[in-house]
């Protein structure tokens, strides 16, 4: 066993650390199988009963706080975890086997996305104010003077990811954008880098004190299983749920948080195979180049993201065999890497033996395997015909890991009833020439009814953490296709619009005070 001194595997409590008392969390580091030592105690009902009841408290005073403060609470959480960097980024590596070169760049995101909502919430933007004054004098009837503001919605449960134990986990964008909202957050940690979370959750509790933060403005839980989660979110306290994960795990939060009282929104992401599309102007242009870079894309944290391009839709034509030979040979050189976890790694065997086994789907190259790594995943490409996808709604769902499906289309004319027959998605790439722009102006209505980005001679791994990217989609992408789990937008999942009509000057909230007429 190994393990890191300063980590306790204590629970977050507000602002209290306390020894969980069900089952430890036990973390294993995916390459070897090691257990990672501390154990990590895990919570109990009363224990999310206090974090839950903590945050309700702590709600109305810390979204009533300054926003100066509030920025500075958040900028002080990003310095803090640069302060751990190292430790952070070797604990990363242990619990998850991604490279380490990887995790520096999530860390770095993780950074910049708790500085971004930090800016936000010093300009305002975000209460999203409009003011209409008074016309006394209107016919047939006057109007009243009406103002509008957002306003934080309440306690936030999020949910931490397994695949982005920094930048969608206990400091990542649920978490920076609900904070940065005036939403206290109680956060369930991923079980598959409880070490990791705890390191992170050490630097936002020192931030918070440090800004004399209401005690219960942060809380952390351990879990095994799945008792915790559904007991945070059928908490009375909580008014809204960050998810990131599988399908089943956050449908399963969307059912508790409906058989509430009072039902809550749930903003799940969950699974999306991210379709790319091939235009005869691109293959008959650039086929190999494309074989090779989809390759790349596809093998990005050896297929273990959100974004993964598992389904490829090809023209039939010139630069299409090109495509797949120069793929082929990319697949066949990929070494095999650690899978986050072995539950993740069996379920992607089985998604992968599921394709080998169709009889209208050939696989057409496979990476190497490695024997010496305890949850290895190896790169697999397969192949179908149009008819075949079109008759199996299976050959759409996605295989999380380094997998992909082409579909060989027989025209331009097939794309669009193909593209339609998908489920929502979190992007839609199409790689064209400028010969292939009729058929781009057909697709992209479906398009844009299929998926929340939108990608052009590009790739759908790596996004852009700002104000215009969207990172959702059509369910089951999401939960919730109206949001973003990404960039600035996400802060809007925790508002919501109030409205003070005819109210005395001396009681408007400052945002609304006084400003440009809306109308």
């Amino acid at each position: 066993m190994t393990g890191t001194s300063q980590l306790t595997g204590e629970l977050f409590i507000g602002a209290t650390r306390v020894a969980g008392t069900a089952e430890p969390v036990r973390a294993r580091d995916p390459r070897t199988g090691d257990v990672l030592e501390p154990a990590f105690g895990g919570a109990t009902a009363a224990d999310v009963d206090r974090a839950a009841t903590l945050a309700a408290r702590a709600f109305r005073p810390y979204r009533t706080l300054p926003a100066a403060r509030r920025a500075a609470f958040l900028e002080g959480a990003a310095q803090r975890v640069s302060d751990v960097a190292d430790e952070l980024v070797a604990r990363v590596v242990a619990e998850t086997g991604i490279p380490q070169a990887r995790v520096r760049g999530e860390l770095a995101r993780t950074v910049n996305q708790l500085r971004l909502f930090a800016a936000v919430v010093r300009e305002g933007s975000a209460a999203g104010v409009r003011i209409e004054h008074a016309l006394p004098e209107r016919e047939p009837l006057p109007r009243p003077d009406l103002r509008q503001r957002r306003v934080p919605v309440g306690p936030v449960a999020v949910f931490g990811a397994s695949n982005f134990p920094l930048a969608f986990s206990v400091a990542g964008g649920d978490t920076a954008s609900a904070l940065a909202a005036g939403c206290p957050v109680v956060v369930k940690a991923h079980p598959g880098h409880p070490g990791t979370s705890e390191l992170v959750a050490t630097a936002i509790a020192a931030a918070a004190a440090e800004q004399d933060l209401p005690d219960g403005v942060f809380s952390l839980l351990h879990d095994t299983g799945h008792e915790v989660g559904a007991a945070l979110v059928a908490h009375p306290a909580i008014a809204a749920v960050g998810f990131t994960g599988s399908r089943a795990g956050g449908l399963a939060l969307v059912d508790v948080a409906n058989r509430r009282p009072v039902p809550i929104p749930v903003h799940a992401e969950m699974s999306s195979v991210n379709p790319v599309v091939l235009l005869p102007g691109a293959l008959a242009a650039r086929g190999a180049q494309l074989g090779s870079a989809f390759v790349a894309s596809m093998t990005v944290g050896q297929g273990q993201l959100c974004t993964n391009p598992g389904l490829v839709l090809a023209v039939e034509g010139p630069g299409l065999q090109e495509f797949l030979d120069a793929a082929a040979a990319a697949v066949g050189a990929s070494a095999a890497a650690p899978m986050l976890s072995t539950g993740i790694h069996d379920a992607f065997e089985r998604g992968v033996a599921a394709l080998r086994e169709h009889p209208h789907v050939e696989e057409v190259a496979t990476g190497a395997g490695d024997e010496r790594i305890a949850a290895a995943g190896t790169v697999h490409l397969f192949t179908t015909t149009a008819d075949a996808f079109e008759a199996d709604e299976e050959l759409s769902r996605e295989v999380f890991g380094a997998s992909s499906l082409v579909v060989r289309v027989p025209s331009t004319d097939r794309l669009a009833g193909l593209l339609e027959r998908l489920e929502g998605q979190l992007t839609a790439s199409v790689h064209l020439a400028d010969g292939d722009h009729g058929v781009v102006r057909e697709l992209l209505p479906v398009l844009e009814e299929k998926a929340g980005r939108i990608v052009a001679d590009g790739w759908p791994t790596g996004v852009d953490v700002g104000r215009a990217v969207v990172h959702g989609g059509p369910f089951p992408a999401t939960s919730d296709g109206r949001s973003t789990s990404v960039g600035t937008l996400a802060i809007e999942r925790w508002l919501r619009p109030v409205a003070y009509q005819d109210l005395p000057a001396a009681l408007r909230p400052p945002e609304v005070a006084d400003g440009p007429s809306a109308g």
